[in-house]
């Protein structure tokens, strides 16, 4: 069984050209990476849907590889198509807060999120879907700003908590078919990547607390 599982003149032109190539890219390695979903569902497709015994098989030594490919899978163009926005919009945005950050959450979210679903995942299912990715992306967004204490990451996480945050009742079980444990450990993964990768924020912000402490 196949389970389907964002002063002064110069410092403000430099900004805000570092913004916007940093939205270029963002927008360019999140539409890449759709694209690369897309090609490898017409290959599977094509295959009879071959590559989808690649996912994430629970508690076996040979589904273990499946940590690495399931994300990239899904179980037909409906799947597929339901996870295109969610990817697209949060892939987005989980970029746009810093390139090489939002990739390092990415494999944060990925492994998490793959190791939750075989340690708890039902035995006998094959689980797949970028699901796991949007999940993650979804609280590594909201997360991030009240870790790092950026008023427009915030206000940003806030907006998307607003409108995608009922999709985390998708991390609860009850729907058949559909893998919330993916769910679940990806969401936990994006916790855990916006924590870990908020460390040098948050330690920087308890040396400045002790230091006006010192001063006063």
């Amino acid at each position: 069984m196949t389970t389907p599982i964002g002063s002064s003149g110069v410092p403000q032109q430099r900004s805000s050209g570092t913004g916007v190539e940093v939205a270029k890219q963002s927008v360019v390695l999140t539409v890449g990476f759709v694209a690369l979903l897309y090609a490898i569902e017409a290959v599977n497709v094509a295959s009879g849907q071959r590559l989808d015994q690649q996912g994430v098989r629970p508690r076996s030594l040979d589904g273990l590889t499946g940590i690495l490919f399931a994300p990239l899978l899904h179980a037909n163009w409906t799947h597929l198509i339901d996870n295109t926005v969610p990817v697209l919009v949060l892939g987005f945005l989980t970029l746009l807060f810093g390139v090489g950050r939002g990739l390092a959450a990415t494999a944060i979210i990925w492994v998490v999120g793959g190791v939750g679903v075989w340690l708890t995942g039902d035995i006998g299912t094959v689980e797949i879907g970028a699901s796991v990715l949007g999940f993650g992306w979804l609280t590594y967004v909201i997360a991030r700003g009240w870790f790092v204490r950026s008023l427009w990451q915030i206000v940003v996480g806030l907006v998307v908590a607003v409108l995608w945050g009922s999709l985390l009742l998708g991390v609860l079980p009850g729907q058949p078919g559909i893998s919330w444990q993916g769910h679940l450990f990806g969401a936990v993964g994006g916790l855990v990547s916006a924590w870990v990768l908020s460390g040098d924020a948050r330690r920087h912000r308890r040396e400045e607390i002790g230091r006006r402490a010192s001063a006063g």
